[in-house]
């Protein structure tokens, strides 16, 4: 019936009470002004102007079509900003997967720069094991994940987010609690140790293996567990020691204390950022940039994924 341009001319013709006053506001000469409002006239078939005087003056009908037009012009400048916000990836929503141990560092970093880069994006958090979550990058129901390396799927893309390095979850009544120097890894030779899953957390399982291997170090295993909590409740009731990353001391247990740890070769754990390569979320995208222009870009070798 009428164009976006009709009820600007309206509107402001309907302002300045005044063709040649509106027209100058519009950068446009007079008569191809008039005839736009006569064409809106008759599309609506109704006169919006009286014009029998010298005065420019609205009739009924144009002071009631007045609010509705300049409400639907702020109606369509908000739906532009809407669709240009989306398209600099400053709107919509984004799908972010993270492991229960990533809620203590890596976590923090991504939702951090999120408030930061997309301030209006709906972050939507799903904590998924890592097999989870590449399953989902894969068919598109997450954007980003967070996982342990090394990522060996074809259609996914990762970038190193964090590397930390491993403390020692010692209770607060063994004798290397009382250490004033840190743990080296041949103090744990002998020792009884809370280890990891060999499945559901193969990645650390494989790092301290290898650690243990290279020392010539031989714990003893007390418990197998995958989640850091669950493997510094048991360091909270005396059954032995845990190697976590540093992260993980953010927990607090009143019967554990935590130590640096010293190894041969420094053993550091690495969370990565994962997304599907051809993801054309702009979201991400901007997420992404300011991630990776803030990260280091060398990943540290590291042995296999892990779900903690």
């Amino acid at each position: 019936m009428f164009s976006l341009n009709q009820l600007t001319q309206f509107v402001a013709v309907a302002e300045e009470m005044h063709f040649g006053r509106a027209a100058n506001r519009l950068r446009m000469t007079q008569p191809p002004l008039s005839r736009q409002i006569q064409l809106l006239e008759k599309d609506l078939d109704v006169l919006l102007f009286d014009r029998s005087s010298r005065a420019v003056k609205l009739t009924p009908a144009g002071k009631a079509f007045l609010a509705d037009a300049r409400r639907l012009l702020q109606q369509s400048e908000r739906v532009a900003l809407s669709v240009r916000k989306t398209s600099q990836g400053r709107t919509g929503i984004l799908r972010v997967g993270f492991t229960g141990g990533s809620v203590y560092s890596g976590l923090e970093t991504v939702l951090t720069s999120a408030q930061a880069t997309i301030e209006d994006v709906e972050v939507e958090l799903r904590e998924l094991v890592t097999m989870d979550q590449l399953e989902a990058l894969s068919e598109g129901s997450l954007d980003l994940g967070l996982v342990r390396p090394p990522l060996t799927r074809p259609d996914l893309a990762s970038h190193p987010l964090l590397r930390e390095p491993l403390v020692v979850a010692i209770p607060i009544e063994h004798e290397l609690a009382g250490l004033t120097r840190p743990v080296d890894v041949t103090d744990l030779h002998g020792v009884d140790v809370v280890m990891y899953t060999p499945i559901e957390s193969r990645y650390f399982f494989e790092l301290l293996s290898s650690v243990f291997h290279e020392a010539s170090v031989a714990p003893v295993v007390v418990q197998y567990m995958h989640q850091f909590h669950s493997m510094l409740a048991l360091v909270n009731l005396g059954w032995g020691l845990a190697l976590v990353p540093e992260s993980a001391s953010k927990m607090h247990f009143d019967g554990v204390t935590y130590r640096p740890l010293t190894t041969p070769r420094p053993a550091q754990v690495e969370l990565d950022l994962v997304w599907r390569i051809d993801n054309e979320n702009p979201a991400l995208a901007r997420l992404l940039a300011k991630l990776v222009a803030e990260t280091p870009v060398d990943p540290a070798p590291q042995a296999t994924a892990s779900d903690t």
